[in-house]
């Protein structure tokens, strides 16, 4: 992908914040299990954690980044914890063709000028009629410094969403919000407080106890609007 931007300390806490939210990964992860294959694709690995539920349930998984400090740590990590895993840096847009079986790609596109453009290099990197699985941020009113900081460009709605991935070409198996009480929490921290999720108590305390009541909600009543939107595509049949 491109150079994600921002501030790459603010980045950094994110994501240790967001590694501290085992239940929250292992909902957003558990989204992508059947869309996978045998050899699937993650474009921006972060510290690998998303990478570390998926790989297990396949043959072959690739990691890959683009800022060089996180890829490094990044290959060091898949070494010792998931020998199956491939890392390499990858720069979107570009002209590379793959033959991958799944693709994954989690809070990445928001990061991404051309957005559209980042979507048709990710369809180059599948095999015809296979699944990319699209995890953003959701809803423009909770634009925070926090998100400018972290090198976001936009945020999303269903609406917005469904014209990037449809302009770029594939068709949507999938489009839904995620993590209503999330985007409460988001909003008020982010949005109203300026404070960016890090590593500690909140973030513990939320994961343990909110998310796995917004997590069985959602998977009766759905979610009318979230902190993410969700959406998978499947690339064009040859």
């Amino acid at each position: 992908m491109t150079d994600l931007g921002g501030d790459q300390q603010v980045q950094e806490e994110v994501l240790e914040g967001l590694a501290e939210a085992v239940n929250h990964r292992k909902w957003f992860s558990s989204m992508a299990f059947p869309y996978l294959g045998d050899d699937p694709i993650e474009v921006g690995s972060g510290f690998g954690d998303y990478a570390l539920e998926w790989a297990p349930r396949v043959r072959r998984f690739t990691c890959t980044e683009a800022e060089p400090t996180r890829l490094r740590e990044l290959a060091e990590r898949m070494a010792v914890e998931a020998p199956n895993v491939e890392v390499r840096q990858l720069l979107l847009p570009s002209d590379e063709i793959g033959h991958h079986t799944g693709l994954v790609t989690y809070n990445v596109l928001e990061h991404i000028e051309d957005h559209v453009g980042a979507l048709r290099s990710m369809a180059n990197l599948l095999q015809p009629g296979s699944a990319i699985v699209v995890v953003v941020p959701a809803f423009m009113i909770a634009m925070s410094k926090v998100d400018i900081a972290t090198g976001h460009v936009r945020r999303y709605t269903k609406k917005t969403m469904r014209a990037a991935v449809e302009e770029a070409g594939l068709e949507i198996e999938v489009l839904k919000y995620a993590n209503i009480l999330g985007f409460f929490g988001y909003f008020v921290s982010a949005k109203l407080l300026g404070q960016a999720p890090k590593p500690g108590p909140v973030v513990r305390i939320y994961d343990k106890f909110v998310l796995p009541v917004t997590r069985a909600w959602e998977s009766v009543f759905g979610a009318p609007f979230g902190q993410s939107v969700i959406c998978v595509a499947r690339t064009p049949k040859k």
